[in-house]
């Protein structure tokens, strides 16, 4: 071999060397990604005009954050959601941040797999000054914000104010409590020549979240220990006093034909109630939007406060919705990235949006100060009273509901014993006590499982 040959092999292997050393043996084919943005997987579980509003603040958010990318997926409902979630856990393949209803709460604690969202509240010395305290409260467990409120409703009565003049009724002094809705749908029930009611003064659905709304605006418990606050629920407490006057006076007014069971399909009364086939019913917050785009105008649609027993002090309403939750397990930039996500997606600006577009709470009082959002409301004063009705519920531990991991099981056990109740196949004390022997025997299983 030559001098020239070996001289050709030293430079080879030296280029060689070189381009190893660059790429770093091939594990990179570039030097460190400081220009690339953070991704993170953000998981949603509400479709229709909900789901395009979520899409719509995450391209805002992400045209506006060059640094970091979210990539929204849905997930289908709630409960397909947090199923996923179950799966995802053991694998670790958890998103960043998810979408979680309300009653998900007690699981995603139990799961040890959520980072709080108080941990970056604290690091920041975040402001949370201008959130609103009564949600707040609900995702608030040992002094500690678990997760961030996003979408958030409560239930309130509607009514149809033009049925009202022409019962005789005061169309702008809604019924308050449960004798006085007992009253009014007595005078707004339609009966034909032969006594055939042909159109009930309320509907309600068979749903368990309006009784929990019962109980709270009872100032009554749904679980033990505090609602499961003080300490984990080993028991629920729907079977109480309250519980069975809440069911009597549902069943009663069932019975003699002033309100109509119509399932528990919330869908049905809704139209029921668009179309002038009853009076009252009792639904989300955010629903207003779609009754007055229902309704249009064929005639005047009022709001009031959930009911309650005349003699119940100290209740309220309780929150329902969902909030975001950020998930563990993932690298510090994108944990920070998901903090930066949430901020902006429950800022005043994005919430008054949010409020406009779905009819859910702004999660902050800032966002009324927005231009559009008081134009919205000049168009719905009646959502006025929702936020009446929230500002005006004392935070106690029944006003913040109960937390249990078996929530799902046990509202539709409660709904099956509302059934049982109105169709006349059981009594209040009997129905709510099956109940609570079921759902008892499934937390105490649940609970096993957690330790």
């Amino acid at each position: 071999m030559t001098k020239s040959f070996f001289k050709k092999l030293i430079t080879f292997a030296t280029l060689i060397m070189t381009v190893f050393a660059i790429s770093g043996c091939g594990t990179k084919t570039e030097p460190v990604s400081e220009n690339k943005p953070v991704k993170i997987v953000f998981w949603y579980a509400v479709g229709g005009k909900v789901g395009e509003a979520t899409k719509t603040l995450v391209d805002e958010f992400n045209s506006s954050h060059p640094d970091i990318q979210v990539e929204a997926v849905f997930q289908g409902d709630y409960d397909s959601a947090i199923n996923k979630l179950k799966q995802s856990i053991p694998s670790k393949g958890t998103p960043n941040v998810m979408q979680v209803y309300d009653i998900g709460t007690r699981f995603m604690i139990d799961s040890k797999a959520v980072v709080p969202v108080q941990k970056w509240i604290d690091q920041e010395k975040f402001d949370m000054s201008t959130y609103e305290p009564n949600i707040l409260a609900y995702y608030t467990v040992d002094n500690k914000l678990y997760s961030m409120p996003f979408n958030t409703s409560t239930p309130i009565l509607y009514y149809n104010k033009t049925m009202f003049k022409e019962a005789g009724l005061d169309p702008e002094n809604p019924p308050k409590t449960f004798e006085d809705v007992t009253a009014a749908a007595q005078k707004l029930t339609s009966r034909d020549a032969n006594g055939t009611v042909t159109r009930p003064g309320l509907s309600v659905a068979i749903y368990g979240w309006f009784f929990e709304q019962f109980l709270a605006e009872q100032n009554a418990p749904y679980t033990n220990n505090g609602n499961g606050r003080d300490s984990l629920t080993t028991a629920v407490s729907f079977n109480s006093p309250q519980g069975e006057k809440t069911l009597t006076w549902w069943s009663g007014m069932v019975k003699d034909g002033t309100a109509s069971n119509m399932g528990r399909k919330t869908a049905d009364t809704l139209k029921a109630f668009i179309a002038g086939q009853t009076a009252m019913t009792i639904d989300s917050t955010g629903n207003l939007g779609d009754i007055m785009d229902g309704v249009n105008g064929k005639f005047d649609v009022g709001t009031g406060f959930m009911p309650h027993p005349a003699d119940a002090k100290d209740g309220g309403v309780i929150i329902g919705g969902a909030s975001l939750w950020m998930l563990a397990g993932h690298a510090d930039p994108e944990e920070k990235a998901s903090w930066e996500f949430i901020k902006f997606m429950t800022a005043a600006k994005q919430q008054a949006f949010w409020h406009i577009k779905t009819g859910y709470f702004p999660v902050t009082k800032a966002a009324y100060d927005d231009p559009d959002l008081k134009k919205y409301e000049e168009k719905y004063p009646q959502f006025k009273v929702a936020i009446e009705q929230l500002h005006n519920t004392p935070i106690n531990r029944n006003t913040q509901g109960g937390l249990l991991g078996v929530f799902t099981q046990s509202r539709q056990e409660i709904e099956s014993a509302i059934e049982q109740v109105l169709n006349g196949q059981s009594t209040p004390h009997d129905a709510l006590q099956k109940a609570t022997d079921t759902v008892n025997g499934a937390i105490e299983r649940y609970n096993q499982t957690t330790k």
